[in-house]
């Protein structure tokens, strides 16, 4: 056979509708009702048998007719309360038997199941052992470690329901399973310790297990009962059976379990949150039908077994990470303490840094540096290592066979089959790899775990079949370390956090540092030109008095020469002075000084000062300010604002135009606008015009590109606002307000 043929059975296997089998088994009945009028739908082949009546006789019939109206009454009212299992349970006798109903509602169908009332069922006492529900919870909450509440379980449950063998199977992160408890009879195989392969128990298989607690099988050798009509009538589909107990399961399952010796089972979820954490498995050399009653007792019990492994799985991590505490803050001191780079304190804790997670060797990689303590394999293979863990991308790493991810691995697995690793983000090129020796161990199956299934032929053609060994299958495992456990990914997690927050830390440390050496180189700049530009001015008055600009050419071009170095030296004082404001006011240290101030008398200096300017254009300059108006303010730099607003309107406004000033009271605030009838400002430029280095480029040569930038910057140490609206062709306006003065409040 070809091995694609053999993977084609496979999935078909994994396909199989084990949800929608369209049959039951026989020992029960079941029917779907319509609602509300409770008309029976569909109805299992066997309520002949049973009950003696004719299915088809039964479709679209009420049912009351089957089962008479007091119990239908009682169905009614269970399918309208949605209690299904807090009310009383459905007890009927039909063609001369006894019966229990059971009641569940699945994709909008009532499914109603009756299965044989036990009234007497009375398990073996093995060993001398009985058993009871009350005590049995008394028993597991008692529990000190989980082993022990493995124990408590397996032999509670074969002490209540007689089952030859119960065990408890956990699910490994690989897929198979070990068996961790079993109680059995003497007569019995023991499992326990062993391992099970993956394809024992396929993915469908274990959703189901996920979304229903408990199924049951009381003969195994049993022949399907189909159900009338196959499909839904209602919907033309297959009746999903998930939670019905009825459910006919695979035939596959079903000779897995003759293979192993048992012709009945249960199964109960063990559950940690909405994983499937393992399974209570219980299985009779005998057929064996579990009351509900008693099958309900034992999904309690595997219920607060899931909540009790929770808990104490939730406490064991706890204490991993608790041991782990202290080795961390001494790292994190580590970290603090490296004077160049974020690793460098974790080469002076080598030591410290193996015993975190208990690894055989360590390798500290900070760009071209490769520090390696311990067992650790060589330098080009770490190298290699570490470049396919950045591709991959991912924050930590762990495996404890990791050449089976990483086949070059298998070079080095004695020093390092297993690896934890940690890495910081991109661009930087730092990470810690904690190296575990491989530990070769002896692996226990129920069966050679390499053919968990086999085929044969049969009249329908080739097909799947269980495995039908179960004989202890020893597997050497070679290229696997021991375990990372919960408490070392805890620790990588928190070493990587803490070198994350210690480089981010020394960050802002070098930029706050940065910042203030470029303020500081700032102030002397500013300082130090201050001297000069003002001997140069005063030099310049000198010459003029030396040089007439009416005077002979010579002297008339030497005048002009000095006016421009005059007007030079005025431009790099104010740039000098700009700069110092900008560089105040980036480093959050632009400090005013808010007095009263008359807005009325201030407008009045600011015309005497700026009209001449507008006059030169021919420009309408008007001040308008509602009397009596009061703010709080720095003059000098309120007048630094409204210089710069004026002065730039009356740049960019042409000859014979108009710019209006007011000032306006709007509750506590003080609202002053500058408004010009110039070019106006692009709409895409309009929203940078207060940031830094921003120009209007047309008409201004001069311009630093800081002015708007250092208005903003003193509007808001005022605690105000400023904004721009402008169109093109028509003018802009500028507005920001100040804190006004209430009045009556002190000054």
């Amino acid at each position: 056979m070809k091995p694609d043929d053999f993977e084609e059975l496979l999935a078909n296997c994994a396909d199989e509708p084990i949800r929608f089998p369209g049959a039951i088994q026989p020992h029960g009945v079941l029917l779907t009702l319509s609602e509300p009028g409770l008309e029976i739908i569909q109805v299992s082949a066997n309520v002949g048998s049973l009950f003696g009546q004719a299915p088809e006789a039964l479709l679209g019939q009420p049912l009351h007719s089957l089962i008479g109206a007091e119990h239908a009454q009682a169905v009614q009212v269970m399918a309208q309360t949605d209690t299904f299992f807090d009310m009383p349970p459905l007890h009927v006798t039909l063609n001369g038997a006894a019966f229990e109903g059971l009641l569940h509602r699945h994709q909008s169908v009532l499914v109603l199941e009756f299965e044989p009332r036990i009234k007497d069922f009375r398990p073996r006492a093995l060993n001398g052992r009985t058993s009871n529900l009350g005590k049995m919870l008394q028993r597991l909450q008692a529990a000190k470690t989980l082993q022990a509440l493995y124990e408590i379980s397996v032999n509670e449950i074969q002490a209540m329901t007689g089952y030859d063998r119960v065990l408890i199977y956990r699910f490994e992160e690989e897929g198979h399973g070990q068996v961790i408890a079993e109680a059995s009879a003497p007569s019995m195989e023991l499992f326990n310790g062993l391992f099970f392969p993956a394809s024992d128990i396929p993915e469908q298989a274990r959703e189901l297990y996920r979304t229903n607690w408990l199924r049951i099988i009381p003969n195994a050798a049993y022949e399907p009962v189909p159900l009338l009509p196959k499909l839904r009538p209602d919907t033309g589909e297959p009746l999903d059976l998930s939670f019905a107990t009825l459910r006919s399961v695979s035939p596959i399952h079903c000779q897995y379990m003759k293979n192993m010796g048992v012709l009945s089972s249960m199964s109960i979820s063990l559950m940690k949150g909405d994983k499937l954490w393992g399974l209570i498995s219980c299985g009779n050399r005998e057929p064996l039908l579990v009351p509900n009653e008693l099958r309900t007792a034992c999904q309690t019990i595997g219920q607060v077994l899931s909540l009790q492994i929770s808990a104490m799985e939730t406490l064991e991590l706890s204490r991993q990470r608790e041991e782990k505490v202290q080795a961390l803050a001494l790292l994190d001191q580590a970290l603090k303490a490296s004077q160049d780079s974020v690793f460098d304190g974790l080469a002076q804790q080598s030591q410290l840094l193996m015993e975190l997670t208990e690894a055989g060797g360590v390798a500290i990689i900070e760009g071209k540096q490769l520090h390696c303590y311990g067992h650790c394999p060589e330098p080009a293979q770490i190298r290699a290592l570490h470049k396919w863990l950045q591709e991959r991308d991912e924050p930590v790493f762990a495996s404890h066979n990791l050449a089976s991810v990483y086949p070059p691995a298998a070079e080095f697995q004695q020093l390092a089959s297993g690896v934890l690793a940690l890495q910081l983000p991109k661009p930087v090129d730092n990470g810690v790899l904690w190296f575990r020796p491989e530990v070769k161990e002896n692996i226990h199956w129920s069966g050679d775990p390499q053919k968990p299934l086999g085929l044969e032929n049969s009249h329908a053609g080739l097909h799947l079949r269980p495995r039908t060994s179960f004989e202890v299958w020893k597997v050497v495992m070679a290229g696997i370390s021991t375990k990372w456990s919960h408490g070392d990914l805890f620790a990588a997690n928190d070493l990587r956090r803490s070198a994350l927050e210690n480089d981010l830390a020394r960050q802002v440390k070098r930029e706050q540092q940065a910042v203030r050496a470029r303020d500081d180189l700032v102030a002397v700049v500013s300082h130090d030109l201050r001297n000069p530009m003002t001997v140069i001015s005063m030099l310049c008055g000198m010459m003029r008095k030396a040089f007439s600009s009416e005077g002979p050419h010579t002297s008339r071009r030497i005048s002009s020469a000095i006016d421009t170095m005059q007007q030079a030296a005025g431009r790099m004082n104010v740039l000098l002075e700009d700069l110092l404001d900008t560089s105040k006011i980036e480093a959050g240290r632009y400090v005013v000084k808010p007095v009263p101030l008359d807005v009325s008398h201030m407008f009045d200096e600011a015309y005497s000062l700026l009209a001449p300017l507008a006059l030169e254009k021919g420009i309408d300059l008007s001040f308008n300010a509602e009397p009596g108006l009061l703010i709080n303010a720095d003059p000098e730099r309120l007048f630094q604002v409204l210089s710069n607003l004026i002065g730039n309107a009356i740049k960019f406004t042409p000859r014979l135009g108009n710019i209006g000033v007011s000032a306006m009271s709007n509750g506590e605030e003080i609202v002053f606008s500058v408004r010009d009838s110039g070019e106006g400002i692009a709409p895409e430029q309009l929203p940078h015009v207060f940031e830094r280095y921003w120009t209007q480029t047309e008409n201004n040569p001069t311009g630093s590109g800081l002015g708007l930038y250092i208005t903003q910057g003193i509007v808001q140490a005022h605690g105000g606002e400023i904004s721009a609206k402008s169109e093109v062709g028509r003018g802009s306006e500028f507005r920001f307000t100040v804190p006004r003065v209430i009045e009556g409040s002190p000054i």
